[in-house]
């Protein structure tokens, strides 16, 4: 039967067995029916007015009301509670380790892993205690034919946050260009036209926004950034926190809380007049499944984002090793299937480590993506790093010299701009900041979800131009499989003269192409957080943040923004705007300058392309994309 137990059961050191008594929950998801009818739907792109209900989806898609009290009466048997959610794609139960050992033929122990120091502006990950099992759960036949996966006897917190901090930031005021990363939503919608819209009275209002996250919000954070920092008038109680399976625990800084502070921030300003909706939820398997469910069975929110991930290879490896199963990447996809048919926008982020996303997680250093950013039913937000002046110094010797790096043009936010400055940042050369310093926007191809129909009217879009500056080495046998990947790098440095400067290569991909709309996101040109869980004295509001994450809550904020427009639910945006995209008068611009000064690490703009990978289509000119769907559909 498959699972959801992590890598982390085979890499943690065991430490106990689980606490019988030990009260947990368990994600059943179930198959969807006639799937592949709704995929097509989707890809096509289903118009206003032919959106489903709840109830309807449930009818035509979900499992029958027999089928899940068939299996809410078999767990019932081990004193198991059930809740079976209103898609019928989800039931959740409750009960004790014993109960789901003996229900599903397991045995579960406690785990423990290292701490993780911070690196590349990420926070530092105290050591984690989690329960586990190795065992593959069983269900009676009659009841497993109709699971698709089982999630939840792993609580390990599998996500990670898609938040940047710049790791060196000057704070001269010079010259006008100087990029200080003190940019607002009001910046993002000046960059990218959603002021027209504005003018037109849009503002999100009769909208509500869903922001899925797995760690908690202070709603009074956020409601100081928008009255005392943005000075703008928004109404009060607009923010709802939706507790998943029990929520996300107390405040953390260390789990993640400014991230969640963030999408609610952004999302908030860009659309002042929407109501908000954060699913908490636990940051697990089952915690993910499970705030997706809510969202979909409320059919409350008409937009969402959420701006965690994993790397596809940590779970192609997890399912190598028998410790996880590719059904969970099915599970997702059947939920933003489900978003689609019902009319609710969704968007998910590329992840932070360039174009080798698992560097952020399992540590290999192969080509990846990042997930659920991978699926072929989200629009996925990637970054750019906006032209202008950084100034670089040595915070650790203010007096010591400085660098102004001036950035030319708008370009895929990747930090290998500022390689060449490694003596600023106590590196002691050029190739080994660049091997540690693995950070940008996520793109690229996946090597799980199949290309959709929408993305295959971009000609060409398979096909791509690369700078290898960092080849993989070390390759490694996985633990628990036959999977060879590479765990380190070979830099090249530009301070060598021996040293051949990296070339432009082509090549061609298969798999979705991920990402889709792309905006900025360098944490040198990005934006103000005020969270009053910043570990430092000096305040709660900080400059000098970014990463992918800021994008999906702003492109959900301007969701609500357009559909308050034009008066209704837009539903997934990608069959439209890879349509919109071919058009004369696109609402895009492309980033595709070719070469070492727009790539995302290793993927790079082919001129005239209308798709690179680090930036999808490009930029968005919001009131044209707004035009086009009110007169396109």
């Amino acid at each position: 039967m498959p699972q959801g137990v992590t890598l982390a059961g085979l890499n943690a050191k065991p430490v106990f067995p689980v606490r019988p008594s030990k009260p947990e929950v368990v994600s059943f998801a179930l198959k969807m029916r006639s799937e592949g009818a709704l995929e097509g739907e989707v890809e096509a792109g289903i118009k206003p007015g032919h959106f489903l209900s709840v109830a309807q989806f449930a009818a035509r898609y979900g499992q029958p009301s027999s089928r899940i009290r068939a299996l809410e009466k078999y767990l019932a048997h081990y004193g198991i509670k059930t809740t079976a959610y209103a898609d019928h794609l989800v039931v959740t139960a409750r009960g004790s380790a014993r109960d789901f050992n003996r229900a599903l033929s397991v045995t579960q122990g406690e785990y423990k892993t290292a701490a993780v120091r911070a690196h590349d502006g990420q926070a530092a990950r105290p050591a984690i205690e989690f329960h586990a099992t190795t065992d593959r759960p069983l269900l009676p036949r009659n009841l497993a034919s109709f699971i698709e996966s089982i999630l939840g006897l792993d609580n390990y917190p599998i996500f990670s946050s898609t938040a940047v901090r710049a790791n060196d930031l000057g704070q001269a005021k010079s010259p006008a260009t100087l990029q200080l990363g003190t940019r607002t939503p009001a910046d993002f919608a000046a960059n990218y036209g959603l002021d027209p819209l504005y003018k037109k009275g849009a503002k999100g209002q009769g909208q509500t926004i869903g922001i899925v996250t797995f760690a908690s919000v202070r709603p009074a954070d956020a409601t100081h950034f928008w009255s005392k920092v943005l000075h703008i008038t928004t109404k009060s109680n607009r923010i709802t926190l939706d507790n998943v399976d029990g929520g996300s625990g107390k405040l953390s800084f260390n789990a993640g809380s400014g991230e969640t502070t963030l999408d609610v921030e952004q999302s908030g300003a860009v659309a002042p007049d929407a109501n908000i909706v954060v699913y908490q939820a636990p940051n697990s398997d089952f915690g993910n499944e499970d705030a997706y469910a809510a969202v979909a069975s409320q059919n409350r929110v008409q937009t969402v984002s959420c701006s965690w991930g994993e790397s596809e290879t940590y779970l192609e490896v997890t399912a190598a090793a028998g410790t996880e199963s590719s059904t969970l990447i099915q599970a997702q996809d059947q939920l933003f299937l489900e978003l689609a048919a019902q009319g609710q926008t969704s968007f998910s982020t590329a992840g932070d480590n360039g174009a080798y996303d698992a560097t952020g997680d399992i540590g290999t250093t192969n080509l990846s993506v990042d997930q659920a950013g991978d699926s072929p039913f989200t629009t996925t937000a990637g970054a750019t790093t906006l032209a202008g002046t950084i100034r670089l110094e040595n915070e650790s010797d203010p007096s010591g010299p400085e660098t102004a790096v001036r950035i030319p043009a708008q370009r895929a936010w990747g930090w290998d701009w500022q390689w060449p400055y490694y003596a600023l940042f106590g590196a002691s050369s050029e190739a080994t900041f660049a091997e540690e310093d693995i950070v940008g926007t996520g793109g690229g191809y996946s090597s799980v979800e199949l290309r959709p129909s929408y993305q295959r009217l971009i000609k060409g879009i398979g096909d791509y131009s690369a700078v290898p500056y960092l080849t993989p080495t070390d390759p490694q046998v996985q633990k628990g499989t036959t999977i060879s990947l590479p765990e380190e790098f070979t830099a090249w440095d530009s301070t060598n003269p021996a040293a051949a400067i990296p070339a432009v290569i082509k090549g061609q991909a298969n798999g979705r192409a991920e990402t889709d709309l792309a905006a900025d996101g360098d944490p040198f040109t990005g934006y103000l957080e005020y969270f009053s869980g910043f570990p430092k004295a000096d305040g709660t509001l900080e400059a000098g943040w970014g990463g992918t994450s800021f994008v999906a809550p702003q492109l959900n904020g301007s969701a609500a923004v357009i559909d308050s427009l034009l008066g209704h639910r837009l539903g997934f945006w990608n069959p439209a705007i890879y349509r919109f995209a071919t058009m004369h008068d696109s609402p895009f611009t492309p980033i595709d300058t070719t070469g070492s000064t727009n790539t995302n690490l290793y993927y790079t703009g082919t001129k005239g392309a209308r798709y690179n990978p680090a930036t999808g289509l490009g930029t968005p000119t919001l009131w044209k994309l707004a035009d086009d769907f009110r007169i396109f559909g």
